[in-house]
């Protein structure tokens, strides 16, 4: 027996327990899947999806369980023919000579060595009418349901969703699909589709109610979410609300769902389901250079603090372990309050201790500041601060140096890269402007940094990858020597250029070197996968200081170059070893090795 054109459908056979008496084992399996006319791809994915091909590696090993499989592979190919625009087709698998649909579960044969499956795929259909009705005002449905156009069952399966989606996106939440149907011309080769849509009633937010294993204010939960009760029922706003939440970073689990049944009033409630993350987190860094030492950094998270979603981080950080340098390093805490303002906005405190020695200057900073940050999107934020630094230097301009400050920070960060630890599509930006007003006699005056980072992988899908940074920087106001040390720019190091020692390039000041008012970076690097997770890379990096506020012809620049491999540790980002040497400069000499996680930028 065949399944003959047009009738395409699946013999249903029910197996009771007759599996005694049965052979338990199956010598190899001989297949063969003809598809005569069909592309190379059809007949791959045919082969790919048969359970009758695939029966070795799917362990079917019994004649009952590949005359099973056979049978239900008549339903898998004449779906993946309909996926295919093929409505009329002839599908025929015999086993041992057999046809499987005329096989009976009762007497399965002791041994199936043999099964061949013939397709007649039969001619490819199009749509002779396509329609949905109705329609929302600005639905866009798919391009490839429409008359003239291939038939295929995903394209009508496409034009039903968008029609649904369009009508929720209008406010209508618990629109669907009442009716379908779809008939085959075969005379003419065409199909004739009509999805007939049940709108239902525009409904508007009701209440958002919150269950779930969590210790966080439910107070804090409805000011954090921001949900639009009131307002007509749209999809994005769910979304807006799910992402609110979790960027809080406090919970494991946030499950929004709409229920089943609208209220008499045209409202539609929703079940908000929390479930907390573990209430603290330790991580640590480490990254290597040959003449810098170790840095080491640890960070410490508590999340929740005072049950209103909070989240303090504690962040300490060791500088130049076995290096040239002195040792130092860094304290610094956070405290971001996500339920304070509105829902797209969050208050933080920052405090930091620091102490900073380098070959050029020693500094000692004590900062404390509040601000407030908005989140446009998950990839856009803007924050600002205000608050109070003091420093104390020794430098090229003298031992002892005190400064005070009423400091504004602005920071904006654009963030369109498809991986923060190993892009190969996208861009970054984070742009900073602090206006710093000198108090005790210290000098007033604009600090401002650009870093800008770009991605491409050539239409390589990732196997090659070109990536530039630009880092710009400027102090306008004060004289060189009447700013901190820590405003003004140095160059060299892992952060800028590689090869050339850390912040070994500023500007000359009698016996010693001080940071300038103005910098720029440049590095190019180029990425090749050897394996998938193995790569080289090539890079490229500049640098030039100045004395002045923007970069003029008499700047001080250095550059290096090298070779560099990584290991991906999947979600880590790559295990990191650079080898540079300097090109232009007078800052190094040497080879310069740098070992870290993730990309160099």
């Amino acid at each position: 027996m065949q399944w003959s054109r047009p009738q395409a459908f699946v013999k249903c056979c029910l197996f009771g327990a007759i599996t005694a008496a049965l052979p338990t084992s199956l010598a190899a399996l001989e297949t063969t899947l003809v598809a005569p006319g069909a592309s190379e791809a059809l007949v791959e994915r045919l082969e790919e999806t048969s359970s009758v091909t695939t029966a070795e590696s799917r362990g079917l090993d019994t004649p009952l369980e590949i005359l099973s499989a056979a049978l239900s592979d008549y339903r898998t190919i004449v779906q993946i023919l309909y996926d295919e625009g093929y409505f009329s087709p002839v599908v025929s698998i015999k086993l041992d000579g057999q046809e499987a649909a005329d096989l009976s579960s009762l007497s399965v044969p002791a041994q199936i060595n043999r099964a061949v499956i013939t397709v007649d795929t039969g001619p490819t259909f199009k749509f002779g009418t396509a329609i949905v009705q109705p329609v929302a005002p600005d639905t866009e449905l798919p391009e490839e349901f429409a008359p003239g156009k291939l038939a295929t069952t995903g394209a009508i399966q496409q034009a039903a969703s968008a029609g649904v989606q369009g009508w929720r996106d209008a406010g209508h939440a618990k629109a669907e699909v009442e009716d379908q149907t779809v008939i085959a011309r075969h005379a003419q080769d065409r199909l004739d589709a009509q999805i007939d849509l049940a709108p239902g009633p525009r409904l508007t937010f009701g209440k958002l109610h919150i269950s779930g294993d969590t210790d966080v204010r439910h107070r804090s939960i409805e000011k954090i979410a921001g949900f639009p009760s009131g307002e007509v029922y749209s999809p994005q706003q769910i979304q807006k609300v799910g992402t609110r939440l979790r960027r809080t970073g406090t919970f494991n689990v946030v499950a929004i769902e709409e229920r089943k049944t609208p209220n008499p009033d045209g409202t539609l409630d929703f079940d908000a389901y929390f479930e907390d993350l573990p209430k603290r987190r330790l991580t640590f860094g480490l990254e290597v250079a040959s003449r810098d030492g170790i840095d080491l950094t640890a960070t410490w998270t508590h999340r929740n603090v005072f049950r209103r979603a909070e989240r303090l981080r504690f962040e300490a950080a060791l500088r130049n372990i076995g290096g040239s340098e002195a040792l130092d390093g860094r304290i610094g805490l956070r405290l971001d309050q996500p339920d304070r303002l509105g829902p797209d906005d969050n208050t933080f405190w920052n405090a930091l201790l620091e102490r900073r020695n380098t070959d050029n200057y020693n500094v000692t900073v004590a900062s404390l500041a509040y601000g407030a940050r908005r989140t446009f999107s998950d990839r856009l934020y803007a924050e600002a601060s205000a608050g109070f630094q003091w420093s104390d230097a020794d430098d090229a301009y003298g031992n002892g140096r005190k400064f005070r400050y009423f400091i504004v920070p602005f920071r904006s960060e654009w963030d369109e890269r498809d991986s923060k630890v190993s892009a190969t599509r996208g861009f970054y930006l984070d742009a900073q402007v602090m206006p710093f007003v000198g108090l005790s006699g210290t000098e007033t005056g604009l600090r401002m940094f650009l870093d800008g980072r770009a991605y491409t992988s050539l239409g390589t899908a990732g196997r090659i990858v070109l990536a530039g940074r630009a880092q710009l920087g400027s102090v306008i106001g004060p004289a060189e020597d009447g700013v901190t040390p820590d405003f003004l720019f140095f160059s060299g190091g892992a952060g800028t250029v590689r090869g050339q020692p850390f912040e070994s390039l500023g500007i000359p000041v009698g016996s010693g070197v001080a940071g300038g008012k103005s910098f720029i970076g440049l590095s190019g690097e180029v990425r090749g996968k050897i394996t998938d997770t193995i790569s080289l890379v090539g890079f490229y990096d500049y640098g030039v200081v100045d004395t002045s506020s923007f970069i003029g012809s008499g700047a001080e620049y250095h550059s290096g170059a090298g070779l560099g491999v990584r290991y991906d540790l999947g979600g880590f980002g790559p295990l990191r070893l650079d080898l540079a040497l300097p090109v232009q400069g007078t800052t190094g000499n040497g080879l310069q090795f740098y070992i870290g996680i993730g990309q160099a930028f």
